[in-house]
């Protein structure tokens, strides 16, 4: 995981210039996750206690304490939950912080969450089998009974049809700012290393922010047995196109 701090520890000045505008992202973002989470609680709580466990610099776990959620958010980047702690006091909203990894989140993190949230294709950072089951088990641990896993991921099942090899680039900024990722596919595997680009024309120059990492295509009913096989039940996959969710969502029940 030592290259995977490294992303983000990298990133983490500059992550908000991936959107077009991170405050309308959080809004947008927030509002999608607030819905489905309350659709998934057997029961309408009063407060809901949620475990961010990817929160990067805050983008959900900031906009889900603003909708009135109890949230602790954790990453494996100290730099970004650094970043994350400004951010939040900037929105004027409280929130607990900790740097933790998936795999041992029973350890490190204490207490027991009606949710438990990973987005931003976090997850597929885990490219054993074994580290996946690891994580899946972790996840488990840190929920009370009843309560929802949320995951987010790209949409591996078609983007492996052809294994895509890199993202159309957004142009923000009347075309002063460019972000695209070129993905290179190891061979025979479903292994890719992300090389992710922001280009900024900044007094007249261009400059340009290369960072890289590893993810793994993690296919649906490759995580839909692993998350079974920890003691999930209740998995279910939302499309964006229902749930208003820029990535597919996966909810699972303990």
């Amino acid at each position: 995981m030592e290259s995977v701090i490294e992303f983000y520890d990298g990133l983490a000045e500059d992550y908000h210039l991936i959107f077009h505008d991170w405050d309308t992202a959080i809004s947008r973002q927030s509002e999608a996750l607030s819905k489905m989470i309350r659709s998934k609680l057997v029961e309408p709580l009063k407060e809901v206690s949620i475990l961010d466990c990817s929160c990067g610099i805050g983008t959900q776990a900031i906009g889900l304490a603003k909708k009135g959620f109890k949230v602790t958010a954790t990453d494996l980047s100290p730099v970004s939950v650094a970043r994350a702690q400004k951010e939040a006091e900037s929105f004027g909203v409280a929130l607990l912080f900790g740097v933790a990894d998936f795999r041992s989140l029973e350890k490190e993190i204490p207490g027991v969450f009606d949710v438990v949230l990973s987005a931003d294709n976090a997850i597929p950072h885990l490219l054993t089998d074994e580290d996946l089951a690891l994580a899946a088990r972790n996840l488990y641990a840190k929920l009370n009974n009843g309560g929802v896993l949320l995951l987010t991921i790209r949409n591996y099942d078609e983007l492996v049809k052809e294994k895509q090899k890199a993202t159309v680039p957004h142009v923000f900024d009347e075309g002063r700012r460019i972000v695209f990722q070129v993905w290179d596919w190891e061979k025979d595997t479903l292994v890719y290393t992300t090389n992710h680009f922001i280009m900024q024309k900044i007094g007249g120059e261009w400059t340009t922010k290369q960072s890289k990492t590893k993810y793994r295509a993690i296919l649906r009913e490759e995580l839909n047995r692993c998350l079974s096989a920890v003691g999930f039940v209740d998995i279910e996959w939302h499309m964006p196109t229902e749930s208003g969710f820029y990535q597919p969502i996966v909810t699972a029940r303990k």
